[in-house]
């Protein structure tokens, strides 16, 4: 991960605003996307030699009353705030007592996460923990999964199955998305001096090279906890999967659940299962 992700957050939002959005005139010559330095340093109401710091990774810690005015110059939505903010915790080094009591990620679920899951039967229901290892499931996700090959690693890891494995590519038709949002979900879960994490990088480095490296070194972003996936499912064709992820913080897990977001995926659900199509029922949204 880049040691100066606040300055390449700053840099890439910079970049983003127009000058019309911000109230200021687009001019003919503009070799700088987005807003110059100057502008949105003025629009923040700080020195451009200050914002050079920051975005240069030379200053890793601005007050709260700095990252209000930059985040108000560049209109940022809540979550690229809350980003914003996370981001100065870290490169200020407030994480780094982390590592020298870091605990392993646990591949054990506490008995009423397990009731829960066995309570969403046969929905296909999945547990994580913050490097992406699969630790318990339904049986209806087992009988989903388990034919994409989801579940073949010693322990199944999602990080594994999507970068290294070469039929991740051909089950999700949106493999570019699921990966960058995998991504999110390893980068902003536990704090990104976590070994765990950094050893899981190290070897997805190696072992699938720049689809990882580069997405690991990009501007970060939060990870979405909830919307519509497709699948190709070899035994029951294509699936649109609905998901909601629920986080669990004491226990460095996450929970996503699985939904048939139109009738046809209803039906191959149920067909997985062994059950009459119509059991199960489709649910409208997701994106």
């Amino acid at each position: 991960m880049s040691d100066n992700e606040l300055g390449a957050f700053l840099r890439s939002r910079r970049e983003a605003v127009t000058p019309a959005e911000v109230g200021l005139p687009t001019g003919l010559r503009r070799r700088t996307p987005g807003l110059r330095r100057a502008e949105l340093a003025t629009l923040a109401g700080i020195s451009v030699e200050y914002l050079t710091r920051l975005e240069q990774g030379r200053d890793r810690n601005p007050s709260a009353q700095v990252l209000g005015a930059l985040g108000d110059a560049l209109r940022l939505p809540p979550t690229d705030r809350f980003l914003l903010h996370r981001l100065v915790k870290e490169q200020h080094g407030v994480d780094r007592v982390f590592c020298a009591s870091a605990p392993v990620p646990a591949l054990t679920v506490r008995p009423t996460v397990q009731a829960l899951l066995d309570g969403l039967e046969p929905t296909p229901a999945v547990l994580f923990n913050w490097v992406g290892d699969i630790v318990a499931y339904t049986k209806g996700y087992e009988r989903y999964a388990r034919p994409l090959g989801l579940l073949d690693g010693r322990p199944p890891n999602i990080m594994r199955y999507l970068f290294t494995d070469d039929r991740a590519r051909a089950v999700y038709p949106a493999w570019d998305r699921i990966a960058d949002e995998q991504i999110a979900h390893m980068r902003h879960e536990v704090p990104r001096h976590d070994p765990h994490v950094a050893a899981l990088a190290d070897e997805l480095t190696v072992t699938a090279g720049a689809p990882f490296s580069e997405r690991l070194a990009a501007v970060p972003s939060l990870p979405a906890r909830s919307g519509t996936d497709l699948v190709e499912h070899p035994e029951v064709g294509r699936l649109r999967l609905s998901f909601e992820t629920l986080t669990l913080p004491d226990a460095g897990q996450r929970l996503t659940v699985h939904l048939a977001a139109d009738e046809a995926t209803a039906a191959a659900l149920d067909h997985l299962n062994g059950r009459t199509p119509g059991a199960l029922r489709a649910v409208s949204g997701g994106r």
